[in-house]
């Protein structure tokens, strides 16, 4: 599938200003989006942005703010596990 964005002139170059490539820029953004939304799964989003592993999908998917592999079980875990090793003894 070929994806084509139409962007004015005018803010084309502010884009370009601000980002070096903006395809790809679009693509991790979209990525980010359908992982969050469980459109995709983490080895999706690493074929999408055409990745060599998953810790990349990853670091793309966390600088979107996104987070893999965590669910809320985990953050409570984690949370307990810092409980208990930070409490006196």
């Amino acid at each position: 599938m070929i994806l084509t964005l139409n962007i004015p002139n005018d803010l084309s170059e502010d884009l370009h200003a601000k980002f070096d490539d903006l395809g790809k820029t679009a693509m991790e953004a979209l990525a980010a989006e359908a992982y969050e939304k469980d459109v995709l799964s983490l080895e999706q989003v690493r074929r999408l942005l055409n990745l060599e592993s998953s810790w990349e999908a990853k670091d793309v998917l966390a600088s979107h703010k996104v987070w893999p592999g965590t669910t809320m079980q985990d953050v409570q875990s984690d949370l307990a596990t810092l409980e208990k090793i930070s409490a006196p003894a």
